[in-house]
């Protein structure tokens, strides 16, 4: 799997080297385990969205953990010794590829720990602006369709890990793609609701291109990839443009970065803030989105309500 065109690779291999280093002596003091307290081996995801689909499919067979926090930028994440130390306890990892994670060829690049791909099969969306154009989406589980694909990915490397829940990994994952393919249904019904000439999601990070596909969707966005996190004075004016020209009634921005642009074409065009979508990271257990498929159907209906009310 390719990684890294989101940081530079210079300032990865210093970064890799340094907590590798530390890695390195933490392991010696303490010494490693490859297995949970309980005797479950440890599957680690790279981010919460991943842990979650993974748990609905693991059962109580396998103890899964998430290297990033609730709330975590997933793009430009910087591990962290103790990241390295779980990982290296870790029987298996799991990350999405499609270069989401810039980070984590250097991360697993001494580690002895098999890891899967979840994205493997789907067919990727490619970023169609700015810099990255050609570049593929990496937000690929946005879709529900792509998401049963995910699912399969993890029951093949849960039963290489673990043949003996084979029959259990595998009805988990019937079950789970059952209440996936619902959250589509529901998702296209919502989007279905709006007029025709409404049907237009304009968000800070191009990270709907999947979901948008999937609801008949037209997507607007101000940046591609949450790299710099900075939108620049064209981007914004570009989406001015659009949302006027278009009448979009509402504007949208994720949870893992500041709406402050997005506040500014609302100003700029006479559009309002639609609300908070999730796209990177789940909630916590008390919060809009503790699963995905709550993080689905929240948007769904987030963008969907939004869309149907009038313009300013």
């Amino acid at each position: 799997m390719k990684v890294g065109f989101y940081r530079s690779p210079v300032r990865r291999r210093v970064l890799a080297a340094s907590v590798l280093g530390v890695m390195t002596f933490a392991l010696t003091a303490c010494g490693g385990i490859t297995s949970a307290d309980d005797g479950k081996k440890v599957v680690l995801t790279t981010f919460t969205v991943l842990a979650d689909m993974a748990r609905n499919v693991a059962g109580d067979h396998l103890r899964v953990e998430s290297i990033t926090k609730v709330g975590a930028e997933i793009h430009g994440y910087e591990p962290t010794p103790g990241d390295i130390r779980k990982a290296a306890q870790a029987d298996l990892i799991l990350d999405n590829g499609l270069n989401l994670e810039a980070w984590f060829g250097q991360f697993v690049a001494d580690l002895d720990v098999p890891h899967a791909v979840v994205s493997e099969g789907v067919a990727p969306m490619d970023i169609s602006e700015d810099a990255y154009r050609g570049k593929p989406n990496p937000h690929a589980w946005m879709s529900p369709v792509n998401a049963q694909i995910y699912v399969d990915n993890m029951v093949r490397a849960f039963t290489e890990l673990d043949p003996e829940h084979a029959d259990a990994y595998r009805a988990n994952a019937d079950a789970y793609k059952t209440q996936l393919g619902a959250v589509r249904d529901d998702l296209v019904a919502a989007v279905n609701t709006l007029p025709a000439d409404q049907r237009a999601l304009v968000t800070c990070e191009g990270a709907f291109s999947y979901l948008a596909r999937d609801a008949g969707l037209t997507e607007k966005y101000i940046w591609p990839v949450n790299a710099e996190q900075q939108a620049t004075p064209q981007q914004i004016g570009s989406t001015i443009d659009f949302v006027r020209q278009r009448g979009v009634p509402a504007v949208f921005c994720e949870s893992t970065v500041s709406d402050a642009p997005m506040q500014r074409v609302v100003e700029a065009s006479g559009s309002r803030f639609g609300g908070v979508l999730y796209v990177d990271s789940l909630s916590e257990a008390d919060g809009p989105v503790p699963t995905y498929l709550q993080l689905i159907r929240h948007d769904a209906n987030t963008i969907a309500t939004a869309l149907a009310g009038a313009p300013k």
